[in-house]
């Protein structure tokens, strides 16, 4: 067991509370399990009608997993990294195939791992102070955790945008782009959940969602509405520096600092979630999945990865030396070694029950 989540039942809804407030609730191996074993348990128990996660604390829901256990992992040559991908994300397959509403309360900062653990659930409740991303290009990564399933899933070119920019969400962005699919006022968060225990909820989810309606706000202008079309100009095809060319042609003052965010980024990552974003989008979720794992664990036979860690999360110099340092570098051959299966024992497992 683990205090780092907090797991308990409460009327008809079982409540998981990320309890990690000084870390932004960012999820290890030991939360993994406990959220596992929670959800296994209220599956198949008919008095619990919905479950519902919120995040410790009012800067983050989930920021993410935990990068640097992975860095030092792949570092060392142990199997730890691979554990916990691979438990990470039966937890994410658990979450999309769960036969009950589940509700995210989005608020804070919410990225990659914890990404993760909402959107793939019924309900992705936004508040105001939500910041959701898929920022692993910035650190020789690719977007997992589902993340090559849900973005080429969304509207146009805006998982592609994500995907590669890492680009933040606001609320009334994630709404728009169909991540989230409610808006609640941060204030109203303890209401609403307060509503949802006390309440008796119906099997086809009519008394949820009036709990939802009831407790809605407005989140505001989405800037995609002035963005969208530029969004799916610069960042339609397969081939990254083709679209990083069209935004310097293009000159406009977004194009420019699309393009000046895409330069810092590891190449070779941004190739890599390319290619497995366009593969997703014909894949079955736990075909995804299983990808996944296999990129994952080739990133840490790469160089990109560490370098990432690096510059990012251990010195914070935020000077990553790329190898290769360009697009033009990165082969399309070397990529998609990436995607073979894994030794037999590593490929991916899915939870029964």
């Amino acid at each position: 067991m683990t205090d780092e989540i907090f797991a308990r039942k409460i009327g008809q809804v079982g409540r998981i509370t990320l309890n990690r407030p000084k870390a932004l609730n960012a999820l290890n191996t030991a939360m993994v399990h406990a959220m596992t074993r929670a959800l296994l348990a209220w599956k198949h128990d008919d008095s619990v009608k919905a479950v519902a996660v919120d995040g410790e604390g009012e800067k983050g829901f989930c920021a993410g997993g935990d990068i640097r256990m992975l860095h030092d992992s792949g570092k060392a040559g142990t199997d730890e990294a691979w554990r916990f991908w691979h438990d990470e994300y039966q937890l994410n397959t658990l979450i999309k195939r769960y036969p009950k509403p589940y509700v995210a309360l989005i608020d804070g900062i919410t990225m990659g791992g914890g990404v993760g653990i909402s959107v793939h659930g019924s309900h992705r409740v936004a508040g105001d102070r939500t910041m959701l991303a898929m920022p692993e290009t910035g650190i020789g990564f690719f977007p997992d955790v589902g993340g090559t399933y849900f973005l080429p899933r969304l509207e146009g070119e805006l998982g592609m945008w994500m995907g590669l920019t890492g680009a933040r969400l606001k609320a009334a962005d994630s709404l728009a782009a169909g991540i989230a699919t409610h808006y609640v006022p941060s204030g109203k968060h303890d209401d609403l959940v307060g509503a949802l225990e006390s309440a008796e909820l119906d099997a086809d989810g009519e008394a949820l969602e009036d709990i939802l309606d009831a407790h809605a706000g407005d989140p505001g202008h989405s800037q995609l509405a002035h963005t969208r079309g530029l969004i799916d100009r610069a960042f339609a095809g397969d081939d990254v520096a083709e679209m990083v060319s069209r935004m310097e042609d293009a000159r406009d003052p977004w194009s420019t600092e699309q393009a000046a965010i895409l330069a810092k980024k590891s190449p070779t990552a941004m190739v890599l979630t390319a290619m497995a974003l366009r593969k997703g989008a014909d894949m079955e979720f736990e075909d995804v999945m299983r990808q996944e794992l296999r990129i994952s664990v080739r990133c840490l036979g790469g160089h990109d990865f560490y370098e990432g860690v690096r510059a990012v999360i251990i010195d914070k110099d935020n000077a990553p030396a790329w190898r290769p340092a360009t697009l033009g570098g990165v082969g399309e051959l070397r990529i998609e070694r990436y995607f073979e299966p894994l030794p037999a024992e590593q490929e991916l497992t899915f939870l029964d029950g």
